[in-house]
């Protein structure tokens, strides 16, 4: 446990910068058990502790991890160039604590996708070491054949890798439609393997990482959710 200004602890918090969040203090703006805190040099132990901003209640959390169900015509970005970025999905705060999508997903691309504050997830999560099976939804301008799910179980040569990418799994699941799992993680790989088999892929949707899938965390295009401590763990591989 550690025991912060209460000032510190909103700028950790991601309320603004220090000047800023001793003025909400000393405006009566932040309460903490139902009283108006309003000494900004008063500490708090940060376990449990629960702030109200505003009227709106924040647990303290040391790192946030965050999923997000990105929607279409959004970038991965936070210096976005054609599109908004994701960023602008979540609350002002944690732009301000420095909140970075865990990889990317093209801005055509919709699913699941991670956003943390801590530096240490953000890289092991972006590893391809790890081997984090990722499941991916796959529309195919072309019917989907048994051909096309062969090759890419066997692997296709893309003209920048040293070797064959292969599916761990691939499973046609309509017309055209495939779900395709992958583990390595390369720059629009699914895009790019099913053009290597003669393909094209027309729309794109990342179902589940690891263990964790979106459907079983019930959000909405657009809507996010913490993550608790068992449901980082389903992102450990197995």
């Amino acid at each position: 446990m550690s025991k912060l200004s209460l000032d510190r602890i909103l700028q950790s918090q991601g309320f603004g910068t220090r000047k800023y969040c001793r003025a909400l203090i000393e405006d009566g703006d932040v309460t903490i058990n139902g009283e108006v805190a309003d000494n900004f040099k008063a500490t708090f132990e940060t376990d449990g502790l629960v702030l109200t901003v505003f009227d709106e209640e924040w647990a303290y959390r040391e790192h946030v991890y965050i999923a997000l169900y990105k929607p279409a015509n959004f970038e991965c970005s936070r210096k976005p160039s054609h599109h908004p970025g994701v960023l602008t999905l979540l609350p002002e705060q944690f732009t301000w604590r420095d909140v970075q999508p865990v990889g990317r997903l093209d801005h055509d691309t919709t699913g699941l996708l991670l956003m943390s504050d801590d530096g240490p997830f953000i890289h092991a999560q972006s590893s391809p070491k790890r081997h984090v099976p990722k499941v991916y939804h796959a529309t195919t301008a072309e019917p989907v054949t048994e051909e096309l799910v062969a090759r890419l179980l066997a692997g296709v040569q893309l003209h920048d890798e040293p070797a064959p990418l292969k599916a761990v799994s691939c499973v046609k699941l309509g017309e055209q439609l495939i779900e395709i799992v992958l583990e390595q993680g390369k720059y629009h790989q699914v895009k790019r393997m099913l053009a290597a088999a003669e393909n094209h892929c027309s729309a794109l949707h990342r179902a589940q990482i690891g263990g964790l899938t979106l459907a079983a965390l019930g959000l909405e295009e657009g809507e996010w959710c913490f993550l608790d401590q068992a449901q980082l763990d389903l992102l450990v591989p197995a």
